[in-house]
């Protein structure tokens, strides 16, 4: 699991996404806002728009906000005018950094995504300055325990799965195509076997190793990033030890 992979389970474990619901929702109402508007609003037919109900509907999101959300996307409800944008930069270390975001105000957003790298030793670059150090894959997460590793891998093979590797704490990671991620999601489903998350990511060709200094002026800016109410997701190819990873969650 990459360096990111592991900051972000150390989060979810320590029960962050709960300390910060209000704004995960507001996240994830954007994101099927989005979805339903590009694709419509039938999940079955919209895949993007499905991925982004499964996410809510695993952070607890009431289904009346699901519903009210996707109308909004597609023109039933009123709403403000959405547009999905990449920024690119480098963090202390030279690491790259990717920042999907959705707003209603773009020159607010970069404006404070600017900052934000500036106080952390990094700099926002051009448009496809880091983006290829990045490919695009859908994950799938099985937690440890659910089933066994030949059951997993054998219901991933099925439904077309690139790659599946043992994650540190004895679950599986599940790698495919962007375009076979929901084909690969029912082949488990199918097989019994539940999944923690499943979602479309970018996967670092390349990871940079960091420790010490700064190790924590990159997990600041991180924090910093996705903490921001316009920020979907970020990416990064760090590689942190885990003891650093740990001490920085626990000094939050």
């Amino acid at each position: 699991m990459s360096g990111h992979s592991k900051w972000h389970s150390i989060r979810h474990t320590k029960g962050k996404l709960d300390a910060q619901r209000g704004k995960l929702f507001t996240r994830l109402t954007r994101d099927i806002i989005i979805a339903a508007k590009s694709g419509g609003g039938n999940p079955d037919a919209n895949i993007t728009l499905r991925a982004a109900i499964t996410r809510a509907r695993e952070a607890s999101m009431p289904q009346d906000n699901i519903k009210r959300a996707i109308a909004r996307g597609t023109g039933e409800g009123d709403g403000a005018h959405y547009e999905t944008l990449t920024y690119e930069g480098y963090g202390p270390g030279g690491v790259a950094i990717l920042v999907d975001c959705l707003t209603d105000n773009k020159q607010r957003t970069v404006s404070d995504i600017r900052a934000f790298f500036n106080k952390n030793g990094g700099r926002l670059a051009e448009s496809g300055s880091v983006s290829y150090l990045f490919t695009p894959k859908g994950v799938i997460i099985v937690d440890p325990g659910v089933s066994t590793e030949e059951a997993v891998t054998e219901a991933a093979i099925e439904g077309g799965a690139e790659d599946i590797q043992p994650t540190e704490d004895g679950g599986f990671e599940i790698t495919t195509a962007p375009a076979d991620l929901a084909v690969v999601q029912q082949a488990l489903e199918a097989a019994k076997i539940k999944y923690a998350s499943a979602e479309q990511t970018m996967i670092p060709t390349t990871t940079v190793p960091l420790a010490g200094k700064e190790a924590n002026q990159v997990l600041r800016l991180v924090d910093m990033l996705e903490d921001h109410d316009d920020v979907q997701t970020v990416y990064a190819n760090f590689d942190i030890p885990e003891s650093e990873l740990e001490a920085a969650e626990a000094g939050r």
